[in-house]
């Protein structure tokens, strides 16, 4: 990664690495240092207006879709607020005391866990600047190769009983976001799930089949998407000699036809679905399988980047957690009796409760230990520039 690639914003929906950096920095100086640090005095007095996402009980925010056009503050005076954020933050938490020492823990672990899902978010919107250069420049040239090991052959489907199962995080096992909450049941029919993602070579086989072209396999608001986009294939794939190469994040590949299928959108994932006569599970479906299961898998850590090709050791369920996220078919809504938290931090979740489906399990590009059975990511069904990808399912 090179200076210059800290401020290019790629597109509207992505952000330049130097203001995820920044804003990271925001939510704690905002949060937690302007309520509760004696004497607080602002980094810079712009830095709340420039650096604040979406929540408009702080303020009107910079218009998301120009963060690109910020040559300054300088990456190095971003650098030198996130090391003064931090000092204060430090001497914060060696001196809270009181009632207030609780809420300034709380707030901190909120801001920790805003900050993994910002890494997530540097990387993803990074590869969306570079992937879509002529030059395909990889971020890293360092990165590990995936395991030798594969599983060969079709994926076989696990089945479930179903029945009145109880979804949700438990607020005592840890941290967890509000939308996670509160824990409540629901009745699920018999199902299965397939034991492995989706991989390339199998989607492959669906463009191949004419998938693009064949209206009975979309939903309309998919096929609109596909005709106005112009869509083909996933989004990091390129066609050249010898056929599909795949832009990753250490450059240009041939097609790796055993690894996963990602960066589609719920669209492709619920035509491909359709097209091999599945479906997309629920996220009550997803989620009740993965309570059964060890959270562990390919996450940032392990520090490949990409997914990798199922190996079929160990649980039933294989790259359920990392690799990549997996569309649901899952309206992403409030749970039975959900509030908000209290006050301006009640717009981290609740507000977005419109038009967008669930997806879970973490991805290649998501912090080791930043997920669980019950965490809910959420995105429009046309995104594509995470590293989403499919798992069918099938009726019990």
């Amino acid at each position: 990664m090179v200076v210059e690639d800290y401020g290019v914003q790629p597109m509207d929906d992505a952000s330049p690495p130097k203001w995820h950096l920044a804003h990271t920095s925001w939510f704690f100086e905002t949060f937690v240092l302007k309520p509760f640090a004696p004497g607080f005095r602002p980094f810079h007095p712009q830095f709340e207006y420039l650096f604040n996402s979406y929540y408009n009980g702080v303020g009107q925010p910079y218009p998301r879709a120009q963060r690109g056009l910020l040559s300054r503050p300088s990456v190095d005076e971003v650098y030198g607020y996130r090391q003064s954020v931090d000092e204060r933050m430090a001497q914060l938490l060696d001196s809270a005391d009181g009632d207030s020492a609780a809420e300034v823990a709380r707030r901190t672990e909120l801001g920790i866990n805003h900050e993994q899902q910002h890494q997530e978010l540097i990387l993803t919107d990074l590869k969306y600047n570079l992937g879509n250069n002529p030059l395909h420049p990889p971020y890293r040239s360092d990165l590990k190769p995936r395991s030798a090991e594969s599983v060969a052959g079709s994926a076989a489907f696990v089945s479930f009983n179903g029945g009145s199962v109880q979804v949700g995080a438990d607020p005592n096992d840890g941290f967890c976001f509000d939308n996670e909450l509160p824990q409540h049941r629901v009745l699920l029919e018999p199902y299965a799930l397939a034991d492995r993602l989706v991989t390339n070579g199998e989607y492959l086989q669906f463009i191949q089949a004419g998938g693009y072209s064949s209206s009975e396999l979309w939903l309309s608001d998919g096929w609109t998407w596909l005709c106005n986009e112009a869509v083909h294939a996933p989004l990091y794939w390129r066609r050249g000699d010898g056929g599909f190469h795949e832009y990753r994040l250490d450059g240009l590949s041939p097609l790796d036809l055993d690894a996963p299928v990602v960066h589609v959108s719920f669209y492709e994932a619920d035509a491909y679905a359709r097209w091999a006569g599945r479906r997309l599970p629920t996220e009550q479906e997803w989620e009740n399988a993965a309570r059964a299961q060890v959270c562990e898998g390919n996450f940032a850590d392990q520090d490949r980047l990409h997914p990798g090709a199922a190996t079929g050791r160990g649980q039933p369920l294989d790259q359920l957690f990392g690799d990549a996220w997996e569309w649901t078919a899952s309206p992403y809504v409030a749970y039975p009796r959900y509030r908000p938290l209290a006050g301006t931090l009640g717009e981290y979740n609740g507000k977005f409760m419109s038009n967008q489906l669930v997806l879970r399990g973490g991805s290649c590009a998501t912090p080791e230990g930043h997920v669980r059975p019950s965490y809910r990511n959420f995105f429009y069904p046309g995104d594509r520039w995470q590293f989403s990808g499919i798992r069918l399912a099938a009726d019990g």
